[in-house]
C-alpha cells in the first residue's frame, strides 16, 4: 500500500491537555454497544495482579496519534494492531498457574459497536508474577545505528542524542556499546567501550551531527557486523536503529533490508527499531522489527522520548521467556476468522498458531499507570471467530489455547492448556452481551475501535470522508457510553482520538452521512 503524505503542524498535545480534552468530550449520539451493568461475566474480572507481558513487534500507534493532532487524516499503514493494543493495560486474572508466564484465555460475544452485529472473540493475554526488580538479565551487545542524514538536523538528531544519554543509567560494566551513524555512508563512532565508559560513550553521542542521505542498509549491515564479530556465550546481543526517513542511497530495497537483517536475527542478534518524525517508513521499520524480535517505536515529542529509553529500554532488554508458542483449535461451530495483535500467526482451517522469539514484561502495573505515556501495557492478543448461527453445536466447548515456552530464567520448556467454554449456542447474542471477564471486555472494545480507526483510514484514503464518517460517528457514541460506567484512561484517550478523526475530516468538508446511510460493516456475518 503506498504511504499517503500528509502535512503536519509544529503541535504536539500534553498528556494534560489529553485529560482536559477528554473531560471536555461531550456526544448526544444513539449508542449501539452496552453498559458493564448489562454484562455477564463468567469469572471474577480479574484483578491486574502482576506485570503483563509484551511481545515483539510494534510498541505504539504514536505516529497515527501525532497525524491527528496536527490535524490531518492518517493514512491506513500508520496503524498497526500490535502496537494500538500493547497501549492497553490489560487487568488480567492474577498469575497464579505456578509457572514464571502464565496465560489467559476468555470468551466475550456482543453486537459490534459500530452496526451492532454478532462480534465474537477470544482474548488470550499473558502476566508473570515475576518482580522485574529481581530479575538479573546477562551481559549486553549493544549498538545504536542512528540516522544522521540531511533530514535529521534539528529536533530530530536532538531526540536521538537525548534518549541515548537517558540510556547510560541502564548499562552495566559488562556491557559493551557500539555506535555507528549512517547517511550516504555508515561510519563507526564508538567501538565497542565498556558500559562505565560514560565519557567516551557521551563524547561520542553529543558528536552527532546530521548531513546526506539516508543508507539504512549500509548502517544496519556495519552494526551486524561489528555485533556478529564480538559474538561471546552468556551475551544477548541487539542492534537499535533510529531513522527518520526513507532509505534514498545505497540498497533502498524494503525487501532486501529486511533479508539481510533477518540473516543476523536468525543467528542471534535481534533489532530494535525507532521511528522519528512525519516522513520515516513504518511499514520498513516495522517489517525489521517484526523479523528481529525485536519492538518498533515512534518518537512524537520529548515526552515520548523519556517514556521510551527511560522506560521501555529496561523491559525489552530483559526477555522473559523465549521460543514461545501458542495453538488455537477452534470447535465447528465458529470459524476462526482472523488474529489481531500479533504478526506471528499462521491460519489453517479453524486451527491458528503463534510462534514469538522471545517476550518481556511490561512497564505498565495499572490502567492509571500513564503519566509518561502509554506504551508498554503487553496488550493483548484477539482471536476473531464467525459463529454459524444454526449449526448443530450447542452451549459448551469453544475451543482450546495450549501455551509453550522455553522460560528464560530456568531454561525449562513449560506448557499449559486451556479450555475456552461458552454458555451460548454459536451466533447468540444475548441483551447486554457476555464476557468471562473484564480484561475480555475491555479487548472486545479495543478491537472495535480499531476496527473503526482502520474503517474510516482506509475509506479516507479512498475519498469517501462521508463513509469514514459513518463509521466512527456510531463508534463515538458506544464508546462514550462503555466508558459511563467503565471508566478506564486508556479508553477514555482513544476515545480522544476518535473524536479528532470526526473533527479533522469535517474540517477538510466531509459531508455528514444521511440518516437513511448504514455504517460499514466491520466483520462479516455466516
Amino acid at each position: 500500500m503506498n504511504r499517503l503524505a500528509c502535512t503536519k503542524e509544529n503541535h504536539v498535545m500534553t498528556r494534560h491537555a489529553h485529560k482536559l480534552a477528554m473531560a471536555a468530550l461531550s456526544f448526544s449520539l444513539a449508542a449501539c454497544g452496552a453498559s458493564s451493568e448489562d454484562a455477564s461475566y463468567g469469572g471474577d474480572g480479574g484483578g491486574g495482579v502482576g506485570p503483563g507481558v509484551g511481545q515483539g513487534g510494534a510498541q505504539d500507534f504514536g505516529q497515527f496519534r501525532d497525524i491527528l493532532d496536527a490535524g490531518a487524516i492518517p493514512a491506513p499503514n500508520t496503524l498497526d494492531d500490535v502496537g494500538f493494543f500493547n497501549e492497553h493495560k490489560i487487568e488480567l486474572p492474577a498469575p497464579d498457574c505456578g509457572e514464571n508466564l502464565c496465560m489467559h484465555a476468555e470468551l466475550g460475544v456482543m453486537g459490534n459497536m459500530i452496526t451492532g452485529s454478532n462480534c465474537t472473540i477470544v482474548m488470550m493475554g499473558m502476566n508473570t508474577p515475576i518482580d522485574p526488580a529481581t530479575m538479573e538479565r546477562p551481559p549486553l551487545d549493544l549498538a545504536f545505528v542512528i540516522d544522521t542524514s540531511g533530514s535529521m538536523m534539528g529536533e530530530p538528531i536532538e531526540y536521538v542524542r537525548e534518549g541515548l544519554l537517558r540510556m547510560l543509567d541502564e548499562l552495566q560494566p559488562q556491557d559493551r556499546v557500539w555506535l555507528i551513524s549512517f547517511a550516504s555512508g555508515a561510519e563507526v563512532l564508538l567501538d565497542g567501550a565498556a558500559g562505565d565508559a560514560t565519557a567516551d560513550i557521551q563524547l561520542a553521542i553529543e558528536a552527532l551531527s546530521a548531513q546526506g542521505k539516508t543508507n539504512i542498509y549500509d548502517g544496519l549491515r556495519v552494526g551486524y557486523e561489528k555485533l556478529a564479530a564480538a559474538t561471546e556465550a552468556g551475551r544477548q546481543s541487539r542492534v537499535i536503529l533510529l531513522s527518520d526517513g526513507e532509505a534514498t542511497a545505497g540498497i533502498t530495497s524494503t525487501s532486501k533490508i529486511v533479508a539481510m537483517s533477518a540473516g543476523y536475527n536468525a543467528i542471534g542478534h535481534s533489532l530494535t527499531t525507532v521511528g522519528i518524525g512525519e516522513e520515516f517508513d513504518p511499514v520498513l521499520m516495522r517489517s525489521l522489527s517484526e523479523s528481529g524480535g525485536g519492538a518498533f517505536y515512534y518518537l512524537e515529542d520529548p515526552a515520548a522520548v523519556q517514556e521510551v529509553f527511560e522506560q521501555e529500554v529496561s523491559t525489552f532488554l530483559v526477555p522473559l521467556a523465549r521460543d514461545l508458542r501458542i495453538d488455537v483449535a477452534i470447535e465447528p461451530g465458529y470459524t476462526l476468522r482472523a488474529m489481531y495483535g500479533t504478526k506471528r500467526y499462521e491460519l489453517e482451517g479453524n486451527d491458528g498458531s503463534i510462534e514469538i522469539p522471545n517476550v518481556q514484561i511490561a512497564h505498565r502495573t495499572s490502567v492509571e499507570d500513564d503519566e509518561e505515556g502509554r506504551r508498554g501495557g503487553g496488550g493483548a492478543m484477539v482471536v476473531e471467530l464467525v459463529p454459524h448461527s444454526g449449526a448443530q453445536a450447542g452451549a459448551g466447548t469453544v475451543g482450546h489455547v495450549s501455551l509453550s515456552y522455553v522460560d528464560a530464567v530456568t531454561g525449562e520448556v513449560v506448557a499449559q492448556e486451556l479450555p475456552v467454554t461458552s454458555t451460548l449456542a454459536p451466533g447468540e447474542v444475548p441483551d447486554g452481551g457476555r464476557f468471562d471477564g473484564a480484561a475480555v471486555e475491555k479487548s472486545f472494545v479495543m478491537l472495535n475501535i480499531f476496527a473503526g480507526f482502520q474503517l474510516a483510514s482506509e475509506r479516507a484514503l479512498w475519498g469517501d470522508d462521508a463513509g469514514a464518517l459513518s463509521a466512527l460517528l456510531p463508534l463515538a457514541a458506544s464508546v462514550q457510553q462503555w466508558l459511563a460506567s467503565n471508566p478506564d484512561d486508556d479508553i477514555a484517550d482513544d476515545l480522544v482520538y476518535v473524536q479528532k478523526f470526526i473533527d479533522n475530516l469535517r474540517a477538510r468538508g466531509a459531508a455528514e452521512p444521511p440518516p437513511t446511510k448504514n455504517p460499514p460493516e466491520p466483520w462479516p456475518q455466516d
